[in-house]
């Protein structure tokens, strides 16, 4: 565990690659661990919305754990996601974990149930105080039907020093202004879309949690390092650059692009499990395209 994890830079979500019949294959997990290791990602973020892991047994979650923290071997740093909408299983589960090699979780609010701004504070201090490592909540009501509002966020942070920032999906532009324009010192507000990383760290956001880093690691890591540089001439450059990219792989859902694209990148084969399925032929095509005019 990275006892000095902040949350800030470029972290990456990485994918679940399958085999045909549908089983984890380790193999293609390593090949892109070693992927975005090399391209500069500053952490990674295991069992994200990304791999799947809502089509993950209990047992095959911490099977991809264990050899994630195998994998990477202490050069990055591992956030965990663990997240659930019933709040005393999860507090168990988090309980019962092993997370000596984890540096921080990234837990998801409560879907489904769709709870007030009360409930999701009452979950989150539950997970807080449940917790052996710091958390980063995860506000993604797009997925959730559930939104954590920019006062509940700042009252997690401000009462509770091991929630350490927030990965903000909302793409509501004044919401994450007023978080990060009144959040404590040691909050932090990690983009959670990429299409609006550049944009969105210009007002202050200090990182991104992406998916589009699968793939282009180093792209991402570069842009990311000059927004956090102040430098937004050279970070817009590489932004509307990979912005075809990005949109694309989101066309027909997370992460069914973002594997079509590793597949054809050579770096796993593009499987996904029930109920998700591949994307259409013409946006293959199309990511294909951009892929091989995509210099960066």
């Amino acid at each position: 565990m990275d006892k000095n994890f902040k949350g800030s830079g470029t972290g990456v979500a990485i994918v679940t690659p399958f085999h045909r019949q549908r089983n984890i294959n380790f193999t293609s997990l390593g090949n892109i661990v070693e992927h975005v290791i090399k391209g500069g990602v500053d952490y990674i973020v295991c069992l994200g919305t990304t791999s799947e892991v809502v089509t993950l047994t209990l047992q095959e979650q911490m099977a991809v754990l264990d050899c994630m923290i195998d994998l990477v071997d202490k050069r990055v740093p591992i956030v965990l996601g663990m997240g659930g909408n019933n709040t005393s299983e999860l507090v168990d589960r988090i309980s019962k974990t092993d997370l000596t090699d984890v540096s921080a979780l990234l837990s998801v609010t409560p879907y489904y149930n769709k709870p007030t701004q009360k409930g999701i504070y009452e979950h989150f201090k539950a997970i807080s105080e449940a917790s052996s490592v710091p958390i980063i909540l995860y506000n993604v009501p797009g997925r959730t039907s559930s939104n954590i509002s920019a006062d509940t966020c700042l009252q997690l942070a401000n009462d509770f020093s091991n929630i350490i920032g927030i990965k903000e999906a909302s793409g509501n532009f004044a919401q994450c202004m007023e978080i990060i324009s009144k959040k404590p010192k040691h909050f932090q507000v990690i983009s959670g879309e990429d299409a609006l990383t550049m944009p969105l760290m210009s007002v202050g956001m200090t990182g991104v949690i992406s998916v589009t880093a699968n793939a282009y690691p180093k792209a991402v890591s570069t842009m990311v390092n000059y927004c956090l540089k102040g430098d937004f001439k050279k970070a817009r450059d590489i932004h509307y650059r990979l912005l075809p990219f990005t949109n694309a792989i989101f066309e027909e859902g997370n992460p069914a692009g973002i594997k079509a694209a590793l597949e054809l990148l050579q770096l796993s084969q593009g499987y996904l499990r029930l109920p998700l399925v591949k994307i259409s032929k013409p946006l293959s095509y199309r990511i294909e395209t951009i892929i091989n005019e995509l210099s960066i």
